[in-house]
């Protein structure tokens, strides 16, 4: 649901001849994503690596999906449901990318960068933070690193070398279909319950992250509203919108690791900082059409930051970030984060 979710939002946002290549965009990656995910991408994320283990898994031990375990340690579900449902994280981030890039680049392009980008550079990160590589002290809930900051700074970077659309900034129109953008948000916001509630891998629990990314994509539309209430004297729907899927992004790393409080402080906390670095974007003239990098960019890295500050000593007591928190301290907690 969130990829053609993604679509309509991201569809709302452009010029009316460009809505159909800009959903295609989003689109287009639940066939090429789940081809990549299925043939080698699921075994470079989460098979064993051996002499690369830190970095990669290997290509071929869950080919096809084959050679799964019945039952995925320390897990009690199969081995195929935990690889179909971290397919959805593969499908969804090269999708986010296409954000920063829509009015100027040719589908054909889309349809071979995103598979070499999803084997060397999701996969890898991946395995990283949630296959047991370098990256795996690490508090990453639901793909604040993974999914956000990978996506974007890959929009920043590529948005850079592909350069500024024609006649940009002359050529900013408002958003053709702010309705779109609103039911867009609406299925993201009901869709990011799976991806957020979902990453607990249980029933048992998963009432945690459920509501922790309620409250916080109600404090990121609340924050954004009433920062533009401050500076224009009244909220537009398109904020409301922007400053949901930013608190919705801050908390993806933190869903299942804070309090229903903090999970509303990092909504909101998150939402100020990605309306700054919409308007920082606008004064260096800097052509992210979507602002891609401006709210999944910064706000994973917010919510990986905050992850860091507001994480429970009780709901972190199992994962190996616990141990920093109980012997290192807070500081060195956050700053392992960093």
């Amino acid at each position: 649901m969130m990829t053609p979710a993604l679509a309509l939002f991201y569809a709302g946002f452009v010029r009316s001849r460009n809505v159909l290549n800009t959903m295609a965009m989003s689109f287009v990656m639940m066939g090429i994503a789940t081809l990549v995910w299925a043939t080698v991408g699921f075994s470079l994320a989460f098979a064993n690596g051996g002499a690369l283990q830190a970095v990669v898994g290997h290509p071929f031990s869950y080919a096809l999906l084959e050679n799964l375990p019945a039952s995925w340690e320390p897990l009690a579900i199969p081995g195929l449901t935990f690889a179909l449902f971290q397919g959805m994280f593969a499908i969804i981030t090269p999708a986010l990318i296409s954000g920063a890039l829509v009015e100027r680049i040719s589908f054909r392009f889309w349809c071979l960068f995103t598979p070499i980008w999803l084997l060397l550079v999701y996969a890898p990160l991946a395995h990283m933070v949630w296959g047991g590589g370098l990256l795996g002290k690490d508090l990453d809930f639901a793909g604040g690193t993974v999914v956000h900051i990978s996506s974007g700074v890959s929009a920043l970077v590529l948005a850079a070398l592909i350069g500024a659309r024609k006649q940009w900034p002359k050529s900013i129109r408002p958003p053709h279909d702010v309705t779109q953008i609103l039911l867009g948000t609406g299925l993201l916001w009901f869709g990011w319950f799976g991806f957020n509630g979902g990453s607990q891998l249980s029933v048992a629990g998963a009432e945690l992250p459920f509501t922790t990314t309620h409250v916080a994509a109600a404090a990121g539309l609340v924050a954004w509203s009433l920062l533009e209430t401050f500076r224009d004297g009244k909220p537009t729907a398109v904020g409301m919108a922007t400053g949901a899927v930013a608190g919705l992004v801050g908390i993806t790393p933190a869903a299942g690791f804070v309090t229903i409080g903090s999970g509303m402080a990092i909504g909101a906390i998150t939402a100020l900082l990605c309306y700054a670095s919409v308007q920082i974007k606008v004064k260096l003239r800097f052509d992210d059409s979507l602002d891609t990098y401006a709210v999944h960019g910064v706000g994973g890295t917010v919510g990986a930051l905050l992850t860091g500050a507001f994480a429970s000593a009780e709901l972190i007591a199992a994962h190996p970030a616990g141990k920093v928190l109980a012997e290192q301290g807070r500081a060195a907690l956050v700053l392992g984060q960093l």
